[in-house]
């Protein structure tokens, strides 16, 4: 299989970058104490944030993509080009992830912001096809 061509940053980038560090900051994580925050970008314009919510029953918890996802869908938008997730370290999504996102747009942008670096470095973008080649999806 050919690499796809790298991922471009949309023009709103720093835009989606600060709503996803800002969603982080509301992150509720008490016991893994792992913030993330993250924000989709929808082909309008339209940034929606979200932030991981954890559950004392673990399997009950919800990522921070999937919330912003579920901000968007709840505010009638489901056009989703972009996905900012950030937090310190490698912020790629995790596989339930990959997959929730692959529902709405199999060829977004993700854009891996990592807190640790420098704040006006542009973050790392991939396209999500690249991190799940072979995602699932229903035609409808």
């Amino acid at each position: 299989m050919p690499d796809s061509p790298p991922a471009s940053l949309p023009p709103q980038w720093k835009d989606l970058v600060a709503a996803s560090r800002d969603a982080r900051s509301q992150a509720y994580a008490p016991y893994s104490e792992f913030a993330v925050g993250a924000a989709v970008l929808t082909k309008a314009g339209s940034i929606f944030p979200g932030c991981n919510v954890e559950n004392a029953s673990y399997g009950l918890t919800i990522c921070a993509e999937r919330t912003a996802v579920c901000a968007a869908i709840a505010a009638g938008r489901q056009d989703i080009v972009a996905v900012c997730i950030s937090l310190t370290g490698t912020p790629v999504p995790c596989g339930t992830c990959r997959q929730f996102l692959y529902e709405f747009n199999p060829s977004m942008t993700v854009l891996i912001d990592d807190l640790s670096t420098d704040n006006d470095a542009a973050p790392e973008t991939v396209l999500l096809s690249d991190l799940l080649p072979r995602g699932f999806r229903l035609e409808r």
